[in-house]
Order: structure tokens, then C-alpha cells, then sequence
């Protein structure tokens, strides 16, 4: 340890260490997908920061650790942003500076039980309340929260109908917390061991006592994936393969044809005949087709990716106009200051508009369908919302194509089941170039995915569900225990600091000399 110690005085190497530490969560989400290594992997970086020389450095330890996370969870944007990537990773990474700080304060030197025991609950706070911020859509999205790790566990999946991914994160990062104290402090074991328990009996009780969603009828949903189409004519290219595996499901007899996001790439009054291709595959399968067009519109300016319902007469009027878009991809953030990515990138030339509210769309036979366009499956509050207002299905279209090699498509598709799971009600999440997925209302995986090297259509026997979850009863429960569990360790923090400065003796000031030398009577 002495020489543990010794290597981590030089701030250089410091930094690298909690850099590396940082990074390590990322080998619990896809691709890697170790679900287990997310409730150790930030023993580490807790250990690290812990032992920072003051609170500044901790908070740096934080800040670097912060870097890593995110410069990892986000690795594969370099081919495309570049040298952008590390300046997104970085600022983001700030987020977690008091977070870092927080850890010394609370674990550092010899830490009482009691204290240790306000860690339990103070630090997962605090990550809940960083991953709260950085879930605003300008600033990412709450891609890569801890517990989004956890999308293939059942009992961590029941825990999230109960308190939304939120609770996962929580939870997670309490019992790294334990972890850590287990590992460095050792007089404080019994808190620690406390913790653990009182994680494994709040599973099991959200196991047994959580409300299942009953199934008590199945639709048939088909998703459309023609995979990578690039070169001239892609969009024209690409809407006739999308064509021709629709016509294959004609004999399936589907309650609904999903196509990916930009799956078509021209307004549909502006390309009738488009309309009435996509019409006549409707009246040939028996179903509607969900489609998404990106392009610019024609009854009013602007780019807009939209969700349109297409049933045998053509467009039905049902559109979703997608509300919140990825930054740089789709829109740069105060262009005027950061217009410059697009030089070093693939950010977005032109900003794409926002739609208004979300919109439940009725397919017919009393199926009602609730779509998210693309990294929208990401926030756990689309999802509820449309859940709440009625939705029996959800559906992300979506496209990870730019990314078609790299760990992007997975993680996309893992969303779904948390989505699914927290709502009690089954997802749809169908891609132009994969992966696509389908999951029930408890999260489980409906058939097998549809994965990046694949151009087919597939159909899914999907289980209806009625009912609600404790999530979309209750909402972000968790986030607001989260905020007074701060709030009030913060008030306490202020009046022990009151009481001390009342209650210490007055400083020691020596006497004054006077230009006679005499310290305590001027002049004699």
C-alpha cells in the first residue's frame, strides 16, 4: 500500500489512475455486456478518491474518473467527432467533480460507522443526482446510466417497474459503496454488510410483492430491417428493399409492419407515389405501416423525422414529429459558439426541427402504439408518459447505421427492456441496419435480435398487457428521495459546522508590540 501510495503522489499518474478507474463501469453494458461487474466496478475509483491528499484533488479525482466513464460509454462516436469527443467527455465529466469530493468527505481517513452509514445513502444520491443532469437531452441524454447495465437481469428488471432505472443506479452504486468500505475500512464492516443485506431484501421484496402485468391477448408485429444501403440513390435504393421485404409478410397476416427511422427519405406529399406504394403494401399485408421520414416537409420549413401511419388508403394522419434530438448528430448546441464541429466531424450541417408532444397513435382493433424516434428510447419519462396515456405497445424506430461496427447498436437495443419493464408494457425497437429487438412488458426478450449483419423482416407474437406499473403510478420517486437525501445531509453538514465554530475557543492572537518592544503595555 506504502508503495501504492508512494507511485500515486505524482499528480500525473493520479489522474491516469482515475481516468482508468472511471472507464471500468463500461465492460457492464453492451457489447461486453458483463451485467455483474457493474455492482464492483466503481471500487476502484471510491478507493481512489478516498484517498485524496484534500478535498480539491478528490474533486479532480472525480472530474478525471468522470472523463473516463464518459469517454468510454461514448468511445465510439471518435471515427465521427474526433477530437470533439474528448471535449464532450470532458465537460460532462465535471458533473462528477463534487461527486469525487463528496466520496472524501464522507469515506476518507477513518470513517466512523455513522458516517459510513450516511455514505450508504449520501453517495448513491449523489450519482443519482449527476445522472440527473446529465440526462437533459442538451447536454447527451441519460445514455450509460449505471443502471440501464442491468436490462438482462429479471430481478433487477422488476426493481426498475418499482423505481424506474433510477432505483438500479441507486442501488448499484450503494453496494459498490459497501464494497469499498469492506475492502478499506475495516471497523465499519457492520454498516457495510448492512448495506448488502438491506439491497438483497429490497430486491426480493420488489420480487415478491411488485405487480405483474397480465397478458390476456397477443397482436402480431413485423419489423423491417434491410440493413446498410449507402452510395447514390440510397433513400430510393433503400425504400425498395424495405418494399420487397414487406411484400414477404403478406402471408403472415400482421397486426402491424414497423419500419426504422429514416426509413424513408422524401416527404410523402411531396412523393405520391411513394404514398400509394406504401398504401398498396398495406392493403397486401393487412396491416399499417409505420414508417419514419426524414426529410424536409412541405407544409411548413424545416427538417423533421417523423413517424407517419400509412394504412390502405395511404397516410391516416396519425404523425409523431420527434421532440428531442442528439446533439451534434442532428443539431449542434449554440451553433454560433460551436458551429466549428462540424470541421473536425459528422455533425449535423443543418439543425433539424423539434416536434411538440407525444402522440399515442390508434392502429385499429383496439391496438393503441406509442413511438419514440431514435435515442428518445433513452429517456425512461417518454416512455411512462406514453404508457400513461394509454399506449398498449411501444416503439423506437431508430438507426445506429453510422455506427454500424461498434458497441452502439446494442446498447440502443438493451433500452428497450428497461422501457418495457418499467411501463409493464411490451417494445418495439426496429433499426434500418440493426439491431432490432422485441421484449414483453416484463422486459424479456420476445424471439431472437435482428443483428447488424441481417436484411429481413421478422414477425413477433407480442402479449398484450393492461394494468400499470409503480413507476408510471408514482414517476422519478427516487430522484426526489434522492435530492432531500442530499438536502438534508447538506443542512446537517451546515449546523455541525455552526456549532463548532460556536463552540471552539477564540483563536490564540499573540500580543501587539509597540515600537518600546513592550507586548502588552504600549509605550512603558
Amino acid at each position: 500500500m506504502k508503495t501504492l501510495g508512494h507511485w500515486l503522489a505524482s499528480p500525473w499518474r493520479r489522474s491516469t489512475a482515475a481516468v482508468l478507474a472511471g472507464a471500468l463501469p463500461v465492460l457492464a453494458f453492451p457489447g461486453p455486456a458483463l451485467w455483474w461487474w457493474a455492482w464492483v466496478a466503481l471500487v476502484p475509483w471510491l478507493l481512489l478518491s478516498r484517498t485524496a491528499p484534500s478535498g480539491g484533488r478528490a474533486a479532480y479525482d472525480g472530474w478525471c474518473g468522470g472523463f473516463g466513464f464518459m469517454l468510454a460509454m461514448h468511445h465510439w462516436l471518435l471515427p465521427n467527432l474526433h477530437v470533439f469527443t474528448f471535449v464532450i467527455a470532458a465537460l460532462l465529466g465535471a458533473l462528477w467533480a463534487p461527486w469525487g469530493w463528496l466520496v472524501r468527505r464522507l469515506l476518507g481517513g477513518a470513517p466512523p460507522a455513522g458516517r459510513v452509514a450516511a455514505a450508504l445513502v449520501v453517495l448513491p444520491s449523489g450519482w443519482l443526482a449527476v445522472e440527473l443532469v446529465r440526462s437533459w437531452q442538451g447536454l447527451g441524454g441519460p445514455w450509460g446510466m449505471i443502471g440501464a447495465s442491468q436490462w438482462q437481469v429479471a430481478p433487477a428488471l422488476r426493481l426498475a417497474s418499482v423505481g424506474g432505472v433510477w432505483l438500479l443506479s441507486f442501488l448499484v452504486v450503494a453496494v459498490n459503496v459497501a464494497v469499498a468500505v469492506l475492502v478499506a475500512v475495516r471497523r465499519a464492516r457492520v454498516p457495510a454488510v448492512a448495506g448488502l443485506v438491506a439491497t438483497a431484501a429490497a430486491t426480493s421484496a420488489a420480487w415478491v410483492w411488485s405487480p405483474r402485468p397480465d397478458a390476456d391477448e397477443r397482436v402480431a408485429i413485423a419489423v423491417v430491417q434491410p440493413g446498410v444501403v449507402a452510395g447514390r440513390d440510397s433513400a430510393d435504393r433503400r425504400f425498395d428493399r424495405e418494399e420487397e421485404l414487406t411484400r414477404r409478410l403478406a402471408d403472415r397476416n400482421p397486426d402491424l409492419v414497423v419500419w426504422g427511422e429514416s426509413s424513408v427519405g422524401f416527404d410523402l406529399d411531396d412523393r405520391p407515389d411513394l404514398a400509394r406504394r406504401l398504401a398498396a403494401l398495406s392493403r397486401e399485408t393487412g396491416a399499417n405501416i409505420l414508417v419514419n421520414v426524414d426529410a424536409r416537409r412541405s407544409d411548413k420549413p424545416g427538417i423533421y423525422k417523423s413517424s407517419v401511419l400509412v394504412g390502405p388508403e395511404g397516410p391516416t394522419g396519425a404523425r409523431y414529429d420527434k421532440m428531442r434530438l442528439v446533439p451534434f448528430g442532428e443539431y449542434i448546441p449554440a451553433r454560433s459558439l460551436l458551429g466549428w464541429a462540424t470541421s473536425v466531424g459528422e455533425a449535423a450541417g443543418e439543425d433539424r426541427r423539434r416536434g411538440t408532444r407525444q402522440v399515442v397513435m390508434d392502429v385499429g382493433d383496439g391496438l393503441r402504439i406509442g413511438p419514440m424516434v431514435c435515442f428518445e428510447s433513452a429517456f425512461p419519462d417518454m416512455s411512462r408518459r406514453l404508457a400513461a396515456d394509454g399506449a398498449d405497445v411501444l416503439l423506437a424506430q431508430s438507426s445506429t447505421s453510422t455506427f454500424q461496427h461498434s458497441w452502439a447498436p446494442e446498447q440502443h437495443a438493451s433500452l428497450a427492456a428497461l422501457r418495457a419493464a418499467e411501463t409493464g408494457r411490451p417494445m418495439v425497437h426496429a433499426t434500418l441496419t440493426g439491431v432490432s429487438a422485441v421484449y414483453d412488458a416484463n422486459g424479456a426478450r420476445i424471439g431472437s435480435w435482428l443483428g447488424t449483419g441481417a436484411s429481413t423482416s421478422r414477425v413477433y407474437d407480442v402479449p398484450l398487457t393492461h394494468g400499470g406499473t409503480p413507476y408510471v403510478r408514482y414517476g422519478d420517486w427516487t430522484v426526489l428521495a434522492a435530492l432531500l437525501v442530499l438536502a438534508a445531509w447538506a443542512g446537517t453538514e451546515s449546523v455541525r459546522a455552526v456549532r463548532i465554530r460556536r463552540g471552539a475557543p477564540p483563536p490564540h492572537v499573540p500580543p501587539a508590540r509597540t515600537a518600546h518592544g513592550s507586548p502588552t503595555r504600549p509605550g512603558h
